[in-house]
């Protein structure tokens, strides 16, 4: 098995041993289950941005097309009503509270290099779950073998 670039035989560990490491593999697991959750997330609100920027490939909304009218939401259920005052740029998040008027052009092409990025840490993260998991595997198929040969020894030391 390799963990963090090294190999561990996983027949010299003890019982104790082996759990912990299983254990400390699951959690990994679990942690990087939820980054997984939160890049897909993630990718999917820079892909409806890119669709409310009306990126020629997924159509875009009336509103920035022609109809300078626009719903501005204020929360995720509440919206109000406003005009757009220049339709030809827009105000866009690059992170951390920054913001950047970008054409409508260059704020799709940024949010399609966004969508981009993410789908390949997702896929490079999906590899590394895909490693751990299938490291779990060989741990409980080497606790299973260990478990079944204790029994004997136990009882004799009982």
């Amino acid at each position: 098995m390799a963990s963090g670039g090294e190999t561990i035989n996983l027949d010299t560990l003890s019982v104790q041993q082996l759990s912990q490491v299983k254990k400390q593999l699951d959690e990994e697991i679990e942690h990087l289950t939820s980054s997984f959750t939160q890049l897909h997330a993630a990718q999917a609100k820079f892909r409806e941005c890119l669709r409310c920027v009306g990126a020629p490939k997924l159509g875009a909304p009336p509103a920035l097309q022609n109809d300078k009218s626009v719903l501005v939401p204020l929360t995720n259920s509440l919206y109000v009503r406003g005009t757009l005052t220049n339709a030809d740029h827009v105000l866009v998040d690059v992170g951390t509270g920054f913001y950047i008027e970008k054409s409508i052009e260059s704020a799709a092409q940024f949010y399609e290099s966004k969508v981009t990025q993410v789908g390949g840490s997702l896929k490079e993260l999906e590899a590394i779950v895909q490693g751990k998991t299938n490291n779990v595997r060989l741990i409980e198929d080497v606790l299973r073998q260990k478990m079944a040969a204790a029994p004997p020894q136990a009882a004799s030391q009982s």
